[in-house]
């Protein structure tokens, strides 16, 4: 069929791993649209002190590109930003790149996607793609508190991920509402230096310790000298988080037990019995995201740090007015409130060969058949999509696993394999069904059989789901099973495609509808380093 067009939307991390994905591939034909002046994502937006991922550096790193350099434990946002950068860099995906540039909407017609691009300067540009992959983001769309008189302070007032570098906290009193990762951050790094802050807190978090220490010259030579540490760095953390941190969350046993141990002596560090009780959880450890820091209850407990439990009625020029009548005077306001998680392509619009929108598809709610794709939408893939497994996971190895799947059927596309590809509203409706009947000691293997892993084979979730099979670079790509629509592809002796004899169609018991022949031979996944795609079996009608 020739090398597929491939549209992705946002140069964020998984925007840039898809991409970088696509070159190991051979693939060169795809454009970046990125609406912001460089790539990184939210780590281009977030600029606030105490910025801190909370996943292990080691870990949240791309499997392709290690970065023996990290400076801690726990990388600062500033960076990660600078990684994400050399990446971009060193993968040559700049020049795949349109920066300032927004995709509007996509369309499905005549068997491709038509893409409007609102480009540099408001510039209505329109492109043609075989796959759109949107890499937009889940902390991407910062959501505002709907507070009473919110718009009348009379001071420097923004969201956390629009941080006014010009308001400067120094010697001033700073008024910080939300309790989540990052109003704990925020609140950590400022104490100290702000003259006075204010924390304005819904609900108590429990705070898991994370010591960030300092990975000194000699560590960072000695990984630079030997690259299997970092893998083994790599594996270590993965190992770590998939059998404490993720066991611990949905079944009971010593995990549990450890991490709820760890974060209730953390609170006993608290010394006043009032402060200690206005920040003690209502629910049991791990009920929601934990929290990582090591510095929030020190800061805290500081002479010129309040803690603010009583609701917020409404906001006024000289500051906020709880719901006890008393005004919390403030110069400068953060909204530490998060993000829009489920806004996901919005506000772009998505339409499939039907003319049903993606609007349409999720009007009872987001949802998606394995994360990254949509009944009714061919060849189109999310990454980050509904059910992501985003928890306390590292994001850039949710990316790598999605973006290897993708790339799966973009090369079953370019090897005549496919044309269209999309899931039925069965295995969809059947997938979903399965994550909200799997009990809860059992969600744990459920989130990690969401996605195939890089470099390990696929489960299934009690569905159709692939079982790939690995490839030159250790991704492992769809399996076809037993239903195209029509006879699949053999190799005769001289090593041409030939079509195999006309299958015989009846119901699937699996899930792709819509995958159509293409004429033209079978290229395997890597010539003469890989074996050919797997040959589905005959006898059904669509397949995934």
């Amino acid at each position: 069929m020739g090398e597929p067009r491939i549209v992705i939307v946002g140069a964020g991390m998984s925007g840039l791993c898809m991409g970088v994905l696509l070159k190991r591939a051979g693939l060169r034909d795809f454009t970046v649209y990125e609406k912001g002046g460089s790539a990184g994502g939210t780590w281009r937006d977030n600029t606030y002190p105490g910025l801190t991922c909370d996943v292990p550096s080691r870990f949240y790193q791309f499997t392709f590109a290690p970065n023996p350099g990290w400076t801690r434990l726990y990388s600062p946002g500033a960076e990660i930003r600078a990684y994400l950068d050399r990446v971009a860099d060193a993968h040559g995906l700049r020049e795949h790149i349109v920066f300032g540039a927004e995709v509007t909407g996509a369309e499905h017609r005549a068997g491709r996607w038509h893409v409007a691009v609102a480009g540099p300067g408001g510039a209505a540009t329109a492109d043609e793609a075989d796959f759109l992959v949107t890499a937009t983001g889940v902390l991407h769309h910062p959501r505002l508190p709907e507070i009473p008189g919110l718009d009348s302070f009379a001071g420097p007032c923004f969201h956390s991920a629009r941080w006014d570098h010009s308001a400067d906290p120094r010697g001033r009193r700073v008024a910080v509402v939300g309790t989540g990762s990052t109003g704990v951050q925020i609140t950590t790094a400022l104490a100290g230096t702000a003259g006075r802050l204010l924390l304005f807190q819904r609900t108590a978090q429990w705070i898991l310790p994370t010591p960030n220490r300092r990975y000194g010259r000699l560590t960072r030579a000695a990984h630079r000298a030997l690259p299997r540490l970092d893998r083994l760095g790599y594996r270590w953390y993965e190992f770590l988080i998939s059998a404490v941190l993720s066991r611990a969350l949905v079944r009971d046993g010593w995990q549990r037990r450890l991490i709820g141990r760890l974060v209730r002596r953390n609170l006993a560090k608290v010394r006043d019995p009032d402060l200690r009780r206005r920040l003690t959880p209502p629910d049991e450890p791990m009920c929601k995201r934990l929290i990582a820091s090591d510095g929030f209850y020190d800061a805290v407990q500081r002479d010129d740090v309040d803690v603010v439990t009583s609701p917020i009625d409404h906001v006024e020029p000289r500051g906020i007015v709880t719901a006890d009548g008393t005004l919390h005077e403030a110069d400068v306001l953060v909204l530490a409130t998060g993000f829009d998680a489920h806004a996901y392509v919005r506000p772009m619009t998505v339409t499939g060969p039907d003319g049903r929108t993606l609007e349409d598809a999720w009007a009872d709610g987001p949802r998606a058949y394995r994360t990254v794709a949509l009944p009714g939408f061919p060849n189109f893939f999310m990454l980050m999509g509904p059910h992501s497994p985003i928890g306390n996971y590292s994001l850039i190895a949710i990316a790598e696993a999605q973006a290897a799947y993708i790339l799966g059927w973009i090369r079953r596309h370019r090897a005549g394999l496919v044309k269209t590809a999309a899931p039925t509203a069965e295995a969809t409706d059947r997938f979903n069904d399965a994550l909200r009947r799997a009990p809860p000691h059992h969600l744990d293997v459920r989130l990690r059989e969401l996605v195939p892993r890089p470099g390990r084979a696929a489960r299934t979730v009690a569905l159709d789901a692939a079982r790939p099979r690995p490839d030159a670079e250790g991704a492992r790509p769809p399996r076809l099973r037993d239903d195209l629509t029509a006879g699949p592809v053999r190799r005769n002796p001289s090593g041409r495609a030939r079509p195999a004899e006309p299958v015989r169609q009846s119901p699937s018991a699996s899930g792709v509808s819509g995958v159509r022949r293409a004429p033209g031979p079978t290229g395997g996944w890597r010539p003469a380093r890989a074996p050919a795609p797997p040959r589905p079996a005959a006898g059904a009608g669509t397949c995934w």
